[in-house]
Formats: structure tokens, sequence, C-alpha cells
């Protein structure tokens, strides 16, 4: 196979490719490789590439292949996003400064080992996640596969850029506040925010005060969830383990006739905010498509409340504060800093942010009492432009945030699962995203509609034209 060809494999697609010996994981791992290094000095997706060890790993699983060994991403290349530990790699976390080489993989990386997976490298991330574009003194900037001159999103963006291109077939991401969601939306990809739990943070119990989860994103519906699956399960010394479940299972399985709420109303916000017009009426596309697919869809908000918005700065502000006592040495933008800072004094409000969450589970799930799952808009507009937050303050920089990605960050603080699934194209060409929602455990039911929607919607089949495979000007 040649590199494009490998590009145009999936993840599932892949891994039936190596165990049906069609293409052999060196091969695959020195294809993407290959991609990536023609990719990096304009797309910009990854802060470390491993191609000695990569290549080495390829070789010993297709000596696992060649002795009949199976699993269910053996050699299939692979990436992680830069806030997760990789034994022999430091954990930058967007971050500059000298920090330690890890010892050890996290519980999540050890689970996707164990399916097979080849780790080709660490992808892009903002400083310790706070904004949903990618970009840092340290690294630079990420650019949308897309459109050159927008952001890929963030905070996972790096991981986003690189399926998006045809990098790598699928890479994990992680969620605070919407940062699988939100550049999966603005990529065209899927993008899964699991069950707080499903997925491990180990070696965190949990990460920022359970705001965090890890989440897969892809192309199409059975990617993502193949991956969810090989990357979930408990580590004993983690603090939240939702009850086992199989994804995959639910691909392609009829979810019946649900009842659907249309909500469009923007959750608590303390800046401006307004859904843009091109967004709105995407996903009342996909409303449409529910409703061609037999589901009663009808317009009711999510009744948030003023108290969600009051529960979230203590959790993430202190998560900032706690990540970067983690990291001696670290060199940090001033914003991040500031917002260290924050997190400190929030600290005292941290016991009422999480008493609160049991009793905004039970009032905001009383909608489920109604309705099986939510549909809302995964971002308030299309991607900004990717020098959006170049040189502004603190103030500022909230502004353009809130502005852009208003929608995602509640359902972080609920815990619970959601999905965001292709919408379709602006009339600039930008993707943008519909997210569906559901309460505790629904990843089943959210994947089996989203699977419905991706047979009608096919948006798999639109890629984006590979500008960055040409010299950096």
């Amino acid at each position: 196979m040649t590199m494009a060809s490998v590009a145009e494999l999936g993840l599932a697609r892949m891994a039936a490719a190596l165990a049906a010996g069609e293409i052999s994981s060196v091969e695959a791992t020195t294809a993407v490789l290959d991609r990536i290094e023609a990719s990096q000095s304009t797309l910009n997706a990854f802060r470390i590439v491993r191609r000695d060890e990569a290549l080495a790993e390829a070789a010993a699983a297709d000596r696992k292949l060649a002795a009949g060994e199976r699993a269910p991403l053996l050699g299939v290349p692979f990436a992680i996003k830069d806030d997760t530990d990789l034994a022999g790699t430091p954990t930058a976390f967007g971050c500059g400064g000298d920090l330690p080489v890890k010892t050890e993989d996290a519980e999540s990386v050890r689970r996707l080992r164990a399916a097979g997976v080849v780790i080709v490298g660490k992808t892009n991330t903002c400083e310790l996640g706070q904004y949903p574009f990618t970009d840092g003194k340290a690294f630079g900037h990420t650019r949308n596969p897309w459109a050159a001159e927008h952001t890929p999103g963030g905070s996972s963006g790096g991981s986003a850029a690189a399926v998006a291109a045809g990098l790598v077939p699928a890479a994990l991401g992680s969620d605070g506040a919407g940062s699988v969601r939100i550049p999966a939306a603005w990529n065209n990809l899927v993008g899964i925010k699991p069950q707080r739990g499903r997925i491990s943070t180990w070696p965190l119990p949990e990460a920022f005060y359970g705001l965090t989860v890890n989440g897969p994103l892809a192309r199409t519906v059975e990617d993502a969830a193949l991956l969810l699956d090989a990357a979930s399960g408990p580590h004993p010394g983690d603090l939240h383990t939702p009850p086992a479940t199989r994804v995959s299972d639910a691909v392609g399985r009829d979810p019946g006739r649900l009842r659907i709420a249309l909500s469009l109303r923007i959750p608590f916000t303390a800046t401006k905010t307004a859904l843009d017009r091109e967004v709105e009426a995407k996903v009342h596309g996909i409303a449409g498509a529910l409703r061609r697919l037999g589901h009663e869809v009808v317009i009711a908000d999510v009744p948030y409340g003023v108290l969600i918005g009051a529960t979230f700065l203590p959790r993430s502000m202190a998560g900032i504060h706690e990540v970067m006592g983690r990291m001696p040495g670290v060199v940090v933008d001033p914003r991040t800093a500031h917002n260290a800072t924050v997190g400190r004094l929030l600290g005292p409000a941290l016991f009422a942010a999480r008493k609160a969450e049991p009793l905004l589970r039970n009032r905001i799930g009383r909608m489920f009492d109604d309705f099986d799952i939510v549909l809302a808009p995964t971002t308030a507009t299309p991607p900004p432009d990717v020098h959006a937050l170049d040189g502004i303050g603190n103030w500022a920089t909230d502004e353009v945030i809130t502005a852009a990605c208003p929608y995602t960050w509640p359902w972080n603080i609920l815990g619970w699962p959601s999905v965001n699934i292709p919408a379709g194209f602006t009339a600039a060409g930008l993707p943008v995203g519909a997210q569906l929602m559901g309460p505790a455990d629904a990843e089943p039911l959210l994947v089996s509609v989203a699977a419905q929607l991706e047979s009608k919607l096919k948006w798999y089949e639109h890629r984006p034209t590979a500008w960055w495979e040409r010299p950096a000007a």
C-alpha cells in the first residue's frame, strides 16, 4: 500500500488489514511516520515523534501477527495526547521547561498497548488543557487540516488534526470542558466524552477534580467505539468506576424510536455569547435527519441554571493550580500562571462545588424522565482564526473562548457521556458539529444513534485537501 492508501484506512479497517496480512505493521507505521514528518512544519500536530521506538514496536507486532497472535489493534499506529504519561517521554501538557521523563505508562496507555497499538508519538495541546485552541510558546500553533488559518480547536487539537489529516487512523484525547468534542466538531470527526471513570486517568485517581476524562477521536463511529472499548477499564486506585460496558456492540444496533430534546439555549456564561446562524442551521439539519430516522425531536432546553456555572470555576482553576504543583520547573504563559493563582485562592470553594454535583445531577437528570437523549450544538461558532488568542490578556481570552465554546462544559460537571457528530460545513467550508448528550452510562445508546446518523450522512467521505504536505513558506 502507498502512504496515501494507508491514510485512507480507519482504525478497524487497518486492524483487519494487518490481521489479514495485507500490510505489515512496519509498513503502516513507516507510512504514518513519513506523513507526520512531511506535515510537521505546517500542520504541527505532534509534540513528540517516536520513530525509532515506534518502528521497533511495529516489528515486534509483526512477529506476533506472523505467529498467529491476535489483539483488537495489534500493529496499528496510534497517537496519544501530551497530557498522558508515556514511559520514556516527558508529559509537557503544552508547557515549556525541562520536564522529567516518565518511567511508567498511564493506565489508558497500558490498556492500549495490551490491545496492540504502536505509539508513534504524542500530540500537541495547549497549556494545561485550558483553551479550545492548540497553541503555545513551547511549540507554536497547530493548524486545522480543513483551513490552515483556523484553529483545530483544543485542547485535544493535535490529536484531532492528526486524525482529520489522515496522519493516524485514530487518537486519544481528553475532555475537561469539551476538549475532545470541540476539536472533533471543528475537524469533521466523531469524538466521545465518556462517562467519568470509563477510561482510567491513573496515575491520577481523578483529573481536574472530576472534570476531565479521556476519550477517542476518529473519523467513524465504529472506530471511536473500538478505541473506547480498547482503552476502557479501571485501575484499583480510581475514584470513579462505572459499570463495565462494551460500546462497539451498539454500532449498527437499532436504538428504537427515541424522544430527543433539541436544546439550543447557551448555559450560564459571564461574557457575551450567541449561536452562529450557520451552526444553528446545521444542528437543525441533524434534528431533521433524526426525524427522518423515525425519532421524535422536540425543542426543549436543558435546565442548567446559574449554580452549575458557579461550580465549574473552582474545580477547573484549582485543577490548574494542582497540575502546576506537580510540574516543578515548568514554564508557562502569564495567563496560565494567573489562573493557577486564582485556583489557589478558590481552593476553599472546592468542597461546596463538589457537594453541589449530586444536586445538579438530580435536577438536570429529571429531563430524562421525558427524553431519552439531548441534541445540542457542540460549539457556538465555526473554528476561529488560529491566532485569535495571540498577545491578549486573561479577560479577553475568556471572552474569545466563551463566545466560541459555551455548550460543552456542563456535562463535565455532571460526569455524563456526550458524543460529537459532524454536522456539516459552513459556506466557507469550515466543519461544525452537534453533540448527543445522555445520562449516566448512556454511551451505548449515544453510539447507536450516532451510527444511525452516520449511515445516512456518511460524513467520513469528506476529507480535507492535503495542503500540509507542501513545504512551509
